[in-house]
């Protein structure tokens, strides 16, 4: 896959990531506080089942559908999308597997799973394998990633071949992304008809 080509540029000095999105994360985030002291399992199923299908709907519209569209834009129309799309997700993939992740592990909890015996905890250790790879590469690769290229577009003189260094390792890492994603859903669909 090639990276985004971000040698034309918005305009230099432009503010990208805007910090009042911080208030929906916060508000997402208080969704998920009271799901989980709510006592409800219907409710925490449902926030949890909510986040993951946009995590993994987000992922992998990026990957199959996204991914190839830039690719094919000319430059200026390429950077443009970049710096709409980089700064919403700096706020809107974290918050997503951060209440995906936090809510799968209450719920197993909840529900036993981790006190199961083999080879059901199989299905409880793979889903966690692939959430901790998920959350590893989604908050210690493209987060920062997301981060850098805002911050290094808002220059008045971005380094874009090191900015297409970086989106080459973020789109290599989104792909692989896509293919965690639908090993969950295989994983989940095991849960959901019974382990």
């Amino acid at each position: 896959m090639a990276a985004p080509d971000l040698s034309t540029a918005a305009a230099p000095g432009a503010r990208l990531i805007n910090p009042t999105n911080l208030w929906w994360v916060a508000a997402a985030l208080a969704v998920m506080v009271g799901a989980m002291l709510a006592g409800s399992y219907w409710f925490l199923d449902f926030v949890h089942v909510l986040a993951g299908l946009l995590w993994t709907g987000i992922d992998l519209f990026m990957g199959f559908v996204i991914g190839p569209i830039l690719r094919q834009l000319d430059l200026a129309a390429r950077r443009a999308m970049v710096t709409r799309l980089m700064p919403r997700m700096i706020f809107l993939m974290p918050t997503l597997s951060i209440i995906t992740g936090t809510t799968g592990w209450y719920l197993a909890r909840e529900l036993g799973y981790f006190d199961l015996p083999y080879p059901q905890q199989a299905w409880v250790v793979a889903a966690l394998i692939v959430l901790a790879l998920l959350t590893v590469q989604g908050l210690g690769i493209l987060l920062p990633t997301n981060l850098r290229v805002c911050l290094e577009l808002q220059k008045e003189r971005p380094d874009f071949p090191r900015m297409q260094r970086w989106m080459r390792r973020y789109v290599r890492t989104t792909a692989l992304q896509g293919l965690m994603q639908i090993l969950i859903i295989v994983i989940m669909a095991r849960f959901a008809t019974g382990i």
